[in-house]
């Protein structure tokens, strides 16, 4: 495997990778990070998880180390230019802790939509912050016209041989602290620098061990690029795990993992929220969303695999979390690790109709139960419950709510049951006609909404709207809207104007059964 990498032209070799990487000066800034048994999760899922504490570091984030061993190893005569990087968090503050530590200029380009917390760190550290754009994309682009007005040296957050040798070094200290004792380690994976190089050096020193990257399950540029052989870009990613959120993987990442990656893990928000719980019943810490893939792709890949006794690393890879973002989290965690269940319950109108549901359940602990009389035969329950850790369990639930009559559809994955609709659940208007439901991601900015409103609000009503702020740098908005056919054209051309993500929600049961003007009940 290693023996391809050395031929190819104009790239750098596997045993170039090694040396970079044993004499890069990452120390001066970062601390060998401890590896630690995580006991309870180990117990739980019956292999040794072992957790390398990268969210330890100065800067809470392995970043540092990348951005160290570049700015240490330029030339004087380049230093004295100063270094320019575009980032919304981890990056940023290790080109600033580098900077200072050399006591040279440094200007981050942030997006306007950076967390407040995020802008303060690199201010603390000496950084020149220039807030710029509404993504990372814009960001960069601005940060290279300056770069090139001001002659500063672009340091870029993955795809530099530098930057990955410096991430390298938490290879070594694996390879240190474990002799190659392991069975795989798991990677979070955005652009790409931190699997390179972690890659590039165990499979050099210890080929036996399974390099496993892990993407997001909406942020996918290195699966979707190592599933197609080259280079793809997203279209859009994810916001919650914003610390991976890259919309195409750099070339020099690419090719390493292309040769020493062996195979990719996604995860959903749900299972990452598992796997912040999971890493804070073991350490007491509280990782950031990226911090947390690892973990949630170790359970996966246990369940998938049917794996006993093995050794598994995961790597938290850092810790810069938004105090706010700890609701959404703590919500979604139970979900995440099948101990809750979400559905939709339509049950008769008539005294005693809840104790007969929760006789069903069978003892099972009730988590939410959310309706309001209509007036009708049925009333729509929108309830959660408790589960043994297993989707068997909500199965049988299910089944034996069918067999005694009631209408149910499971709501657990639906993103629009999860994020709106269980907290609006009230009522339904009357009679409404050519209402379109749409689920959108809004910057979160200030003007935001008023672009919203002047795209549409003028022309087309408004019937509903939802919105709940989770920490992140974008907001997650509901709006029901009355939509004519006769102007469903016009109203789609102004959504594209807006270049806001959006999704139709119209037709999800969660809407039909809770909000909309008229439903079925569930099942009938």
């Amino acid at each position: 495997m290693l023996a391809r990498l050395v031929n190819r032209p104009n790239s750098t070799t596997a045993g170039e990778y090694i040396d970079r990487i044993l004499r890069a000066r990452v120390y001066d800034v970062a601390m060998e990070s401890p590896l630690e048994r995580a006991s309870r999760l180990s117990r739980r899922v019956g292999n040794e998880i072992l957790l390398k504490r990268e969210d330890l570091q100065p800067t809470f984030s392995f970043k540092l180390r990348g951005a160290y061993n570049k700015i240490a190893s330029l030339s004087n005569h380049a230093a004295a230019r100063g270094v320019i990087c575009a980032s919304a968090g981890n990056h940023a503050q290790g080109v600033a802790l580098a900077a200072s530590r050399r006591q040279i200029p440094a200007v981050i380009v942030m997006p306007v939509t950076t967390p407040r917390i995020k802008v303060q760190a690199v201010a603390d550290l000496g950084g020149e912050v220039v807030l710029h754009g509404d993504d990372y994309d814009s960001a960069y682009e601005r940060a290279l016209v300056i770069a090139r007005e001001r002659q500063m040296v672009f340091v870029h957050p993955f795809d530099d041989p530098d930057v990955i040798a410096g991430q390298g070094t938490i290879g070594m200290e694996i390879s240190r602290q474990t002799g190659g004792n392991i069975d795989a380690v798991f990677v979070p994976v955005g652009g790409g620098g931190l699997i390179a190089g972690i890659a590039a050096y165990l499979k050099y020193v210890h080929p036996q061990i399974r390099i496993i990257g892990v993407n997001a399950a909406d942020s996918t540029a290195m699966h979707d690029s190592l599933r197609d052989g080259e280079r793809k870009a997203l279209q859009r990613v994810g916001i919650f795990a914003d610390g991976v959120a890259v919309r195409r993987v750099g070339e020099e990442t690419f090719r390493l993992a292309r040769e020493l990656v062996d195979e990719m893990i996604l995860v959903d928000t749900d299972e990452i929220c598992a796997g912040i719980q999971d890493i804070f019943e073991d350490t007491r810490s509280i990782v950031e969303p990226a911090g947390a893939l690892a973990v949630a792709a170790i359970k996966k890949y246990i369940r998938r695999t049917g794996s006993e006794g093995r050794r598994f690393v995961a790597i938290n890879c850092g810790a810069n979390m938004n105090f706010d973002r700890l609701r959404h989290v703590a919500e979604r965690a139970e979900i995440g690790a099948q101990r809750e269940a979400l559905l939709a319950v339509n049950i008769p109108e008539r005294p005693g109709s809840f104790l007969q549901l929760c006789r069903v359940l069978d003892g099972r602990s009730v988590t939410e139960f959310n309706y309001r009389w209509s007036g009708s035969q049925g009333a729509e329950v929108f309830l959660g419950f408790g589960l043994a850790g297993s989707s068997k369990d909500k199965d049988d639930v299910l089944a034996a709510l069918r067999t005694a009559g009631y209408g149910a559809v499971d709501l657990t994955d639906n993103e629009l049951a999860k994020l709106h609709v269980r907290y609006m659940v009230g009522g339904r208007p009357a009679a409404l006609q050519n209402e379109m439901l749409l689920r959108f991601e809004f910057p979160e900015r200030p003007g935001a909404l008023r672009k919203f409103l002047e795209a549409v609000g003028g022309r087309w009503n408004i019937t509903l709207f939802h919105y709940r702020n989770h920490g992140s740098d974008a907001g997650r908005v509901v709006a029901g809207i009355q939509v004519p056919a006769s102007s469903r054209e016009d109203f789609l051309l102004h959504l594209a104007e807006l270049h806001y993500p959006w999704v139709d929600e119209t037709d999800n049961p969660a809407y039909r059964l809770f909000l909309g003007a008229s439903a079925p009940g569930p099942g009938q």
